[in-house]
């Protein structure tokens, strides 16, 4: 019996050793997001540490809306909760790697009596203690290459939290702009209105005296109701981003929201953009990409251990006895192991390898895919900001213009020199291009919150749930 028992030892000791080679490890591989441009084509390839990009607006109130957002979004909250049930499915794919230890336990009691004439009848009563260990021996690494695919899936879905906090802390800012934009505007059409309200007296002043017609005075009225008429729409936008801002907090729709900032803050300079395959380390979605292609490599190395043999062993001990006082004193140990070769399945196995391939070749692509939407993203971001500053800087040329025609048409219709469509016309385009002045402003700083949320960073990492 004891040589019996150290032969399996041994024999376990060598397979041991065996397994801890993987044969089918996968290789190193090598970038697969092809050529990357050497820089983006705006701007200057130094790059700045990782920080919270929304501090640079300067206000208590933003930074106070985006850290709560951080803890009572409930989209944020689902990706903790899907990166908890992965952590644990990457605990049960390691679990084969350690024996499992089952114990038992029970106690029976029997009474039998015969039919003979004696009428003899006899009781028994026993317990028992016992444990079962079983064990596979991963000699081609298949349970190994499971739980490093697990892991490295764990870890993306860390990184798809990062990219929803991200993403979630763009939408609170960009919500943030759009309700001071409104409020901006809504303050714009009320003083529009006075000022509309006292070019209306004036007319009908003058027309009382009988030196204008009715139409000056019709016409007048309508811009009077169009800038009454545009306030409530005003108001009900910056309502609906209330609720939004709200929705994006965790909190109902009628919540109040802390803030009184009443103009739109200057951006900063452009920050500094690094390089692009800076990217690869500072997007969270391409990391989170580039760590599922290795996990699918991985699944490729337990697809085709699969086709090998496997060895597991399984061992028992028991004690039992009528007894309880010399219950340890009777015991039973075992040892057996177990062989398993794959002869014939209907090529499954090598179907799962094939499907395994085709897997990373999926997730090549996507890889691929999510590098070139991330270039995409922050060229697109500084495009569209280069060219609203530009865009900015020519409305406002225009609209020094604009004022000097209204000045000149009202100079001229107080001389009687012209009828009031010129004051009018110009009236309206000036009023058109605050109003519009105020939007392009606000899409300035949306291409800058763009442009934030494409570069990335790090700052997620201090996410904790």
């Amino acid at each position: 019996m004891r040589n019996h028992v150290n032969g399996l030892i041994s024999l376990a000791v060598i397979l041991l050793l065996v397994a801890s080679c993987s044969p089918f490890k996968p290789r190193v591989r090598q970038s697969p997001a092809d050529e990357l441009p050497p820089t983006f084509s705006l701007y200057t390839a130094e790059s700045e540490p990782a920080k919270r990009w929304w501090e640079e607006f300067n206000d208590p109130e933003l930074n106070a809306l985006i850290i709560e957002m951080f803890s009572e979004n409930l989209t944020l909250k689902e990706t903790w909760a899907r990166l908890n049930q992965v952590r644990a499915l990457a605990v049960q794919a390691g679990a084969a790697l350690y024996p499992d230890l089952t114990g038992t336990a029970g106690a029976f009691y029997t009474r039998q009596r015969s039919g003979n004439g004696s009428r003899k009848t006899v009781s028994n009563d026993n317990y028992f203690l016992g444990a079962v260990s079983s064990y596979e021996l991963d000699l081609w690494g298949r349970v190994r290459s499971g739980r490093e695919s697990a892991l490295l899936e764990a870890s993306a879905a860390r990184e798809d939290v990062n990219t929803a906090a991200m993403t979630l802390a763009a939408e609170v800012a960009q919500r943030w702009v759009n309700i001071i934009a409104q409020r901006m505007q809504k303050r714009l059409l009320e003083h529009q209105l006075q000022t509309n309200l006292t070019f209306l007296e004036l007319i009908e002043i003058r027309f009382h005296m009988a030196m204008v017609s009715a139409l000056d005075v019709y016409q007048q009225k309508q811009v009077v109701e169009d800038i009454m008429a545009a306030i409530p729409m005003v108001e009900a936008r910056e309502q609906l981003l209330r609720h939004e801002l709200a929705l994006l907090l965790g909190k109902l729709p009628q919540t109040f929201l802390n803030i009184s900032r009443e103009d739109l803050p200057k951006p900063i300079e452009i920050p500094a953009t690094g390089l692009p395959a800076d990217l690869l380390s500072a997007r969270p979605d391409l990391r989170a990409a580039g760590m599922r292609l290795w996990a699918a490599d991985w699944q490729v190395s337990a697809a085709r251990a699969d086709r090998l043999p496997a060895i597991s062993l399984t061992a028992q001990a028991r004690y039992g006895e009528s007894d309880m006082d010399v219950l340890f004193d009777n015991w039973l140990l075992s040892l057996a192991g177990n062989l398993t070769a794959p002869i014939f399945d209907g090529k499954r196995r090598a179907a799962e390898v094939d499907r395994s391939l085709a897997i990373v070749d999926e997730k090549v692509s996507a890889y691929r895919r999510t590098v070139l939407t991330a270039i995409k993203e922050v060229e697109d971001a500084l495009v569209s900001e280069s060219k609203q500053r530009e865009h900015i800087k020519g409305l406002e040329r225009v609209m020094a213009t604009a004022r000097k025609a209204l000045k000149e048409a009202g100079n001229r219709y107080r001389k009687g020199l012209t009828d009031y469509l010129p004051v009018l016309t110009q009236l309206l385009k000036v009023q058109g291009l605050e109003r519009n002045l105020i939007q392009q402003q606000a899409n300035l700083l949306g291409a800058r919150i763009s442009l934030y949320r494409a570069l990335g960073g790090t700052w997620t990492e201090s996410l904790i749930h």
